[in-house]
């Protein structure tokens, strides 16, 4: 019988973790290169005020950077009020593992924000994805030939405009 897993354990990122594991068993590859290749290379934490009519709405946000392996990375950026550094890591993960098996010359990105879209109007759903987007370009991880968002959970073409 298979013994249970730890609580903590059984977070998004530490699950890919494992399924990576049982998949590089099967490969004849060094243990360097696999632990590069399963690695995180870079997680960005930001956090922001945005104003709403006279409140201030602060926005945390995370960008994450699995694999500089090809460039520029690829990865959606999600706007979810449960979305944390783990997820977002996980889902960069995936994202390597996706363009690599397609041949599809990205590494692996994804963004986040911790919000909760339909709560809020247009035109402060613009002001948090500029916000976050300044950001992100400021200290490179966003860009042409860096790493390239695409729309993903709770965005779309507007937000990617």
């Amino acid at each position: 019988m298979a013994k249970p897993q730890a609580l903590e354990d059984l977070n998004f990122n530490n699950i890919v973790s494992q399924q990576f594991d049982k998949a590089a068993a099967t490969l004849d590859l060094p243990e360097t290169l696999l632990t590069q290749i399963k690695v995180c290379n870079n997680i960005f934490y930001v956090q922001f005020p945005v104003r709403t009519g006279n409140k201030l709405l602060l926005c945390r946000g995370w960008r994450a950077e699995h694999s500089h392996h090809k460039r520029p990375l690829k990865g959606g950026i999600r706007y979810d009020e449960h979305v944390n550094a783990d997820e977002v890591m996980a889902l960069a993960a995936l994202m390597t593992y996706k363009c690599a098996i397609v041949n599809v010359p990205f590494g692996g990105s994804k963004g986040g924000i911790r919000i909760n879209p339909r709560e809020h109007s247009e035109e402060v759903m613009e002001r948090v994805t500029r916000r976050f987007t300044s950001e992100l370009a400021a200290k490179n991880f966003i860009g042409p030939g860096i790493n390239v968002p695409a729309p993903d959970m709770g965005t779309g073409e507007r937000e990617m405009a």
